[in-house]
């Protein structure tokens, strides 16, 4: 980290052993993103309740370059407990995030939608059109979520387009 650690509490007072903790967890922070600035840790307990005792809330604040990691965990009784679950989830973000920055998270194309230009409702096929206007056939049994009689010409339909054949085909033709 760039910048030291921030420790700061609320309504609690720490022990030397619980800032060495939360001191040891942080370091190990880098370990999964070496870019991290800063890093802030608040601990405190919220308020006192008469039926579930003391509850302890853990937030870290955590910049890093191009944004900023933040995990607030849901009041915990057991304050190691709800340390060790914070530094968890601000571990798995972390990960994440450094996977987004090098590319390594799949990104789902959107499928192509079409229009519906002829049918041949005899013969269970028809064509539809894509934007760029090209042609492309589907079958009767490529249709997901709608009845092949139910259809009708000028349907917007999204799918998936392979080569068939003799062409392109769509299969996975779902009514929009």
């Amino acid at each position: 980290m760039k910048v030291p650690l921030l420790i700061s509490t609320r309504n609690i007072d720490l022990t030397d052993g619980i800032e060495d903790l939360i001191r040891e967890k942080a370091e190990k922070l880098d370990t999964f993103h070496d870019g991290i600035i800063s890093c802030r840790v608040m601990v405190e307990i919220p308020h006192r309740s008469q039926r579930k005792g003391t509850l302890y809330t853990v937030r870290l604040d955590m910049t890093i370059p191009g944004g900023e990691v933040v995990v607030k965990r849901e009041p915990h009784n057991d304050l190691h407990g709800a340390i060790t679950n914070a530094f968890d989830v601000a571990e798995r973000r972390l990960k994440e995030y450094a996977e987004k920055q090098r590319g390594l998270v799949k990104f789902h194309e959107e499928k192509p939608v079409g229009r519906i230009i002829r049918l041949f409702a005899d013969e269970g096929y028809g064509f539809l059109a894509t934007p760029e206007g090209r042609e492309v056939y589907f079958h009767e049994n490529a249709l997901l979520n709608a009845k092949f009689k139910d259809l009708d010409v000028g349907t917007v339909v999204s799918f998936t387009e392979e080569v068939g054949e003799k062409g392109a085909q769509a299969s996975s033709v779902a009514v929009a």
